[in-house]
């Protein structure tokens, strides 16, 4: 199984997210669960990074990718790359309403050091 983890600031916003698994629906080259799930993930990170030049910290190794926004952003970048953070959690969502035997989807609340 794929689990999606959302990790979200106090304020609701997207502060990264990790993917760990594989779907197992298909033979590895056929399941369209984890290429529409890579497809997705990795994309967004790609078009966080050449549409806002926001430099997430990534990293991706077989069935592993974890991706993290820098803190110090401006607002106006902040907001589209929310809008396109925001985008990937329902292509997601729709993916594990399709395939909910295979995809997981949480979300936490990253609290803020005081």
């Amino acid at each position: 199984m794929i689990t999606v983890q959302v990790h979200r600031k106090e304020n609701g916003n997207i502060h990264g997210f990790e993917v760990k698994g594989h779907a197992g629906y298909a033979d590895p080259g056929q399941d369209i669960v984890c290429a529409g799930v890579s497809s997705v993930t990795v994309g967004t990170v790609n078009s966080i990074e050449a549409l806002t030049d926001t430099v997430m910290d990534a990293e991706m190794k077989g069935g592993f990718l974890s991706a993290v926004l820098p803190h110090n952003m401006n607002e106006a970048v902040s907001d589209q790359v929310q809008l396109l953070l925001e985008s990937m959690v329902l292509m997601l969502q729709g993916i594990a309403d399709s395939y909910r035997e295979y995809i997981q989807i949480q979300e936490s609340i990253i609290k803020r050091r005081r």
